[in-house]
């Protein structure tokens, strides 16, 4: 089974920075692409980031532009998220996910069932 476990959540006041990994097992990487997604409180959960697997071309929502950075350790099949100057409308949990990559449209996945989820980690910035 595909397996996503994440790390590097925490508080960070505004201007902070944090770097969210997200270890992944189970599959062959290089046919899956991979993202990450957050959700705030009472909104929903939307996607933030993405990597394609075959020619490491990134993707962002507007809003992350310039401060976030994804990235990936082909070797240890870890993905990160490097978050710089946070703001805190950036507060949320954060997702990644992996999915075959002609399940993703842009940042979001046609069915969010075909897609593995890591556990959720929490950024909060004051």
């Amino acid at each position: 089974d595909v397996q996503l476990v994440e790390s590097g959540g925490g508080s960070v006041q505004a201007g902070g920075s944090l770097r969210l990994s997200c270890a992944a097992s189970g599959y062959t990487y290089s046919s899956i692409c991979m993202g990450w997604f957050r959700q705030a409180p009472g909104k929903e959960r939307t996607g933030v980031a993405k990597i394609v697997s075959e020619d490491e071309s990134t993707s962002y929502i507007d809003s992350v532009k310039g401060r976030f950075t994804i990235s990936k350790d082909k070797a240890d099949n870890i993905l990160y998220l490097q978050m710089s100057n946070l703001k805190p409308e950036d507060t949320a949990v954060y997702y990644c996910a992996a999915a075959r990559c002609f399940i993703w449209d842009g940042l979001r996945l046609r069915d969010e069932a075909f897609a593995y989820w890591g556990q959720g980690t929490q950024v909060t910035v004051s």
